[in-house]
Protein backbone atom coordinates (compact mmCIF):
# COMPACT_ATOMS: atom_id res chain seq x y z
CA UNK A 1 0.00 0.00 0.00
CA UNK A 2 1.42 3.41 -0.92
CA UNK A 3 1.54 6.28 1.52
CA UNK A 4 -0.88 9.13 1.03
CA UNK A 5 0.91 12.10 -0.52
CA UNK A 6 0.74 15.20 1.65
CA UNK A 7 0.77 18.81 0.57
CA UNK A 8 4.00 20.74 0.54
CA UNK A 9 5.71 21.82 3.71
CA UNK A 10 8.96 23.49 4.55
CA UNK A 11 11.70 20.92 5.00
CA UNK A 12 14.71 20.81 7.26
CA UNK A 13 17.55 19.54 5.08
CA UNK A 14 20.96 18.53 6.44
CA UNK A 15 24.08 18.02 4.33
CA UNK A 16 26.83 16.49 6.45
CA UNK A 17 29.77 14.11 6.26
CA UNK A 18 33.48 14.17 5.58
CA UNK A 19 33.19 14.39 1.79
CA UNK A 20 33.06 17.47 -0.41
CA UNK A 21 29.80 18.87 -1.67
CA UNK A 22 27.80 19.99 1.35
CA UNK A 23 27.79 23.70 0.56
CA UNK A 24 27.62 22.90 -3.15
CA UNK A 25 24.41 20.91 -2.61
CA UNK A 26 22.91 23.74 -0.59
CA UNK A 27 23.84 26.22 -3.33
CA UNK A 28 22.06 23.96 -5.80
CA UNK A 29 18.87 24.42 -3.79
CA UNK A 30 19.46 28.19 -3.77
CA UNK A 31 19.93 28.18 -7.54
CA UNK A 32 16.72 26.22 -8.10
CA UNK A 33 14.71 28.46 -5.77
CA UNK A 34 16.06 31.61 -7.44
CA UNK A 35 14.98 30.17 -10.79
CA UNK A 36 11.40 30.35 -9.48
CA UNK A 37 11.95 33.88 -8.12
CA UNK A 38 11.90 32.63 -4.52
CA UNK A 39 13.90 34.55 -1.92
CA UNK A 40 16.90 32.75 -0.45
CA UNK A 41 19.11 33.81 2.44
CA UNK A 42 22.50 32.20 2.98
CA UNK A 43 24.25 32.84 6.29
CA UNK A 44 27.85 31.66 6.44
CA UNK A 45 28.92 30.71 9.96
CA UNK A 46 32.62 29.97 9.40
CA UNK A 47 34.16 30.89 6.06
CA UNK A 48 35.14 34.45 6.92
CA UNK A 49 36.64 36.85 4.42
CA UNK A 50 37.87 34.41 1.78
CA UNK A 51 36.88 35.43 -1.74
CA UNK A 52 34.97 32.55 -3.30
CA UNK A 53 33.22 31.83 -6.57
CA UNK A 54 29.88 31.45 -4.85
CA UNK A 55 30.11 35.02 -3.52
CA UNK A 56 30.71 36.36 -7.03
CA UNK A 57 27.83 34.29 -8.45
CA UNK A 58 25.39 35.22 -5.70
CA UNK A 59 25.95 38.92 -6.41
CA UNK A 60 24.76 38.21 -9.95
CA UNK A 61 21.65 36.40 -8.68
CA UNK A 62 20.45 39.24 -6.46
CA UNK A 63 17.81 40.07 -5.38
CA UNK A 64 16.60 36.47 -5.19
CA UNK A 65 19.67 35.25 -3.29
CA UNK A 66 21.15 37.19 -0.38
CA UNK A 67 24.39 36.25 1.38
CA UNK A 68 25.47 37.29 4.86
CA UNK A 69 29.02 36.34 5.77
CA UNK A 70 29.32 36.19 9.55
CA UNK A 71 32.20 33.85 10.22
CA UNK A 72 35.65 34.99 11.27
CA UNK A 73 37.34 32.22 9.29
CA UNK A 74 38.21 28.62 10.01
CA UNK A 75 38.65 28.28 13.77
CA UNK A 76 42.12 27.18 14.86
CA UNK A 77 43.30 26.12 11.39
CA UNK A 78 44.79 27.47 8.19
CA UNK A 79 45.69 31.11 8.96
CA UNK A 80 43.46 31.74 12.00
CA UNK A 81 45.01 34.27 14.35
CA UNK A 82 41.82 35.50 15.99
CA UNK A 83 40.86 34.97 19.61
CA UNK A 84 38.39 32.11 20.12
CA UNK A 85 35.90 34.54 21.67
CA UNK A 86 35.80 36.53 18.41
CA UNK A 87 34.65 33.37 16.62
CA UNK A 88 32.04 32.73 19.33
CA UNK A 89 30.65 36.27 19.06
CA UNK A 90 30.43 36.03 15.27
CA UNK A 91 28.60 32.69 15.45
CA UNK A 92 26.21 33.96 18.10
CA UNK A 93 25.45 37.01 15.95
CA UNK A 94 24.85 34.75 12.93
CA UNK A 95 22.46 32.70 15.06
CA UNK A 96 20.50 35.84 15.99
CA UNK A 97 20.19 36.81 12.33
CA UNK A 98 19.05 33.27 11.51
CA UNK A 99 16.42 33.39 14.26
CA UNK A 100 14.92 36.54 12.76
CA UNK A 101 15.10 35.24 9.19
CA UNK A 102 13.39 31.91 9.81
CA UNK A 103 10.29 33.54 11.26
CA UNK A 104 10.17 36.60 8.98
CA UNK A 105 8.15 34.99 6.15
CA UNK A 106 10.47 36.94 3.83
CA UNK A 107 12.39 33.88 2.61
CA UNK A 108 11.45 30.58 0.99
CA UNK A 109 14.86 29.06 1.78
CA UNK A 110 17.36 29.84 4.52
CA UNK A 111 20.75 28.15 4.31
CA UNK A 112 22.93 28.05 7.42
CA UNK A 113 26.26 27.23 5.84
CA UNK A 114 28.80 25.47 8.07
CA UNK A 115 26.53 25.66 11.11
CA UNK A 116 27.39 22.08 12.08
CA UNK A 117 31.06 23.07 12.30
CA UNK A 118 30.06 25.97 14.55
CA UNK A 119 28.38 23.48 16.90
CA UNK A 120 31.28 21.02 16.76
CA UNK A 121 33.74 23.85 17.46
CA UNK A 122 31.67 24.95 20.48
CA UNK A 123 30.91 28.36 18.99
CA UNK A 124 27.17 27.76 19.49
CA UNK A 125 25.12 25.07 21.22
CA UNK A 126 23.38 22.21 19.44
CA UNK A 127 20.23 23.04 21.39
CA UNK A 128 20.19 26.49 19.75
CA UNK A 129 20.14 24.81 16.34
CA UNK A 130 17.39 22.41 17.41
CA UNK A 131 15.38 25.40 18.65
CA UNK A 132 15.82 27.08 15.25
CA UNK A 133 14.48 23.98 13.55
CA UNK A 134 11.40 24.05 15.80
CA UNK A 135 10.72 27.78 15.37
CA UNK A 136 11.04 28.06 11.60
CA UNK A 137 8.11 29.36 9.61
CA UNK A 138 5.97 26.43 8.42
CA UNK A 139 6.66 26.72 4.68
CA UNK A 140 10.32 27.73 5.01
CA UNK A 141 12.96 25.28 3.79
CA UNK A 142 15.88 25.32 6.23
CA UNK A 143 19.20 23.91 5.03
CA UNK A 144 22.04 23.12 7.45
CA UNK A 145 25.52 22.27 6.19
CA UNK A 146 28.79 21.10 7.68
CA UNK A 147 30.29 17.88 8.92
CA UNK A 148 29.52 16.45 12.35
CA UNK A 149 25.74 16.90 12.39
CA UNK A 150 24.66 15.56 15.77
CA UNK A 151 22.27 12.62 16.22
CA UNK A 152 19.47 14.81 17.63
CA UNK A 153 19.74 17.18 14.69
CA UNK A 154 19.68 14.27 12.26
CA UNK A 155 16.65 12.74 13.98
CA UNK A 156 14.72 16.02 13.80
CA UNK A 157 15.53 16.79 10.13
CA UNK A 158 13.30 15.80 7.22
CA UNK A 159 16.13 14.99 4.82
CA UNK A 160 19.72 14.11 5.66
CA UNK A 161 22.44 13.39 3.15
CA UNK A 162 25.91 12.32 4.21
CA UNK A 163 28.73 13.14 1.84
CA UNK A 164 31.31 10.39 2.20
CA UNK A 165 34.95 11.00 1.28
CA UNK A 166 36.17 8.20 -0.96
CA UNK A 167 38.96 9.94 -2.83
CA UNK A 168 40.24 13.51 -2.69
CA UNK A 169 42.92 15.26 -4.80
CA UNK A 170 44.44 16.83 -1.66
CA UNK A 171 45.79 13.39 -0.72
CA UNK A 172 47.89 13.60 -3.91
CA UNK A 173 49.13 17.08 -3.01
CA UNK A 174 46.69 18.91 -5.30
CA UNK A 175 45.61 22.14 -3.63
CA UNK A 176 42.09 23.61 -3.61
CA UNK A 177 41.26 25.08 -7.01
CA UNK A 178 39.40 28.26 -7.88
CA UNK A 179 35.99 27.55 -9.40
CA UNK A 180 35.96 23.96 -8.13
CA UNK A 181 36.71 24.13 -4.40
CA UNK A 182 36.04 27.80 -3.68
Amino acid sequence: MSKKVQGTKGLVIVYTGSGKGKTTAALGIALRAAGYKKKVLIIQFIKGSWETGEIKSIKRLAPEIELIRMGEGFVGIIDDQKEFQEHVQAAEQALKIAQKAITSKKYSVVILDEINYAVKGKLIKQQDVLDLMNKKEEKLHLVLTGNFAGPKLIAQADLVTEMKAIKHPFSKGIKAQRGIDY
